[in-house]
């Protein structure tokens, strides 16, 4: 009865954990669909190539390198020693994922590796429209192969090769990953846009702001819609089980919460773009969902439905503000990535302790620094080293007359418009 007992249990953790796996790999369309509703026509087939690209990219070397760095790198750097990545790649697909623990590893492995893509998906809205795609590719093989893991493995990590130290024993805690995970992506994000330079027409001889709206809001609010979906799997399935009454409880909760911030995050980033411009500013109301999104990420399980709405409302709120102020520093972010999963990934970290008491505004600070510091530092110098080579800006004419032709050779919206 006991091993019945196990079996099923077993069964249904890693049933649960594999639906919501899905659900985040789901996101990877969301991104696609809200980056592409952001930028101009031109550009849209070269954003949609990164999207799906990326996804593809950071698969590959989540299975090469990433996963053995991030949980177990004594038998990666066996493998490496020994036999090169082939026998890491034997390794993955066999031995390695065998069938022990509450749920199956092979389980865990997809759940970890559609982590890795969203962190690697927010870079790519960050540097739309005047990026080459082929660099952005190689930035993205080493972002998740191998930047990315080497910071998670210092909070989820499980082995201690790779893991010098654990941020957990400073009182840092990140329940699903605003800061493993968006605080990451952002700060990548940040140094690539900063050795990119902004878009041509963006900023005025005078430094005054520049609308560049976006091609299609329809898209981008679609996008939107299956982000807030896909995180029920990214939040809820970071409780990792379903079997028993306790998880089952916490997993609604995480729900509960999780669409309680993004409501109020909507409403509360609509209710400052009208006070401020006199408009109701669709985007600013997409950015707000996906803040309050952000923000409650950190802790999604502890506060109650209306602690996650308040801070959901403040967070659509910061979002506003934060969009404002990188035009103003002239940091061109065509969707506001930088500002949704960095800036708002910082506050939902320094929410944590509000109502986690295993937390602390000392360690929160601590974590989101070596998370910002490793991941910025190692992408500077990964962007730096591809600037230097292949380059990572297009040319002045292929960007005016749009990515789509110059890194594709095809138009997404071919009846309309070209160069615009």
């Amino acid at each position: 009865m006991e091993n019945q007992i196990f079996e099923l249990q077993y069964a249904l953790d890693t049933f649960f954990l594999l639906i919501c796996g899905a659900l985040v790999m789901w996101m990877a369309a969301g991104f696609s669909l809200l980056e592409s509703g952001l930028v101009r026509a031109k550009n849209t087939t070269e954003i949609l190539t990164k999207n799906i690209a990326l996804y593809a990219v950071a698969c590959m070397m989540y299975l090469v390198s990433g996963y053995a760095i991030m949980y177990d790198g004594g038998w990666f750097l066996q493998g490496i020693e020994a036999f090169g990545l082939v026998k890491v790649l034997a390794d993955s697909a066999s031995a390695g994922f065998g069938g022990d623990g509450v749920f199956s590893p092979a389980a865990d492995f997809f759940f970890q590796v559609v982590f890795v893509a969203t962190a690697m998906s927010i870079v790519s809205g960050a540097v739309a429209e005047r990026m080459k795609l082929w660099s952005f590719l190689i930035f993205a093989a080493f972002m998740t192969g191998f930047i990315y893991p080497l910071e998670g493995s210092w909070t989820w990590g499980s082995k201690d090769v790779f893991n010098l130290f654990n941020l957990g024993d400073l009182g840092f805690s990140d329940f699903a990953g605003s800061g493993i995970v968006h605080l990451a992506g952002a700060s990548a994000a940040l140094t690539g846009v900063l050795l990119l330079g902004s878009r041509k027409g963006k900023y005025g001889p005078r430094g005054e702001v520049i609308a560049i709206p976006g091609a299609n809001l329809p898209l981008a609010t679609l996008g939107t819609f299956i982000l807030w979906m896909g995180w029920f799997g990214f939040n809820g399935g970071s409780v990792l089980k379903l079997g028993d009454a306790a998880s089952a409880h916490t997993v609604a909760m995480v729900f509960l919460n999780t669409n309680a911030a993004a409501a109020a995050g909507l409403v509360g980033a609509l209710m400052t773009a009208r006070f401020l411009f006199g408009k109701a500013d669709l985007t600013m109301a997409l950015n707000g969902a996906l803040a309050g999104l952000v923000a409650i990420t950190a802790e999604p399980s502890t506060p109650s439905a209306l602690q996650a709405s308040l801070f959901g409302l403040v967070a659509g709120l910061l979002v506003v503000f934060s969009i404002l102020g990188m035009d103003r520093l002239r940091i061109d972010d065509p969707v506001g990535a930088i500002s949704v999963h960095g800036v708002v990934g910082l506050f939902g970290l320094l929410l944590v302790p509000l109502t986690n008491p295993e937390s602390s505004f000392s360690g929160q600070l601590i974590g989101a620094l070596t998370i910002f510091v490793w991941v910025s530092g190692a992408s500077f110098l990964v962007w730096t080293a591809l600037k230097m080579t292949l380059g990572i800006r297009v040319d002045e004419e292929e960007e005016y007359e749009g990515l789509d032709i110059g890194e594709c050779g095809m138009e997404a919206y071919p009846e309309f418009t070209s160069a615009q």
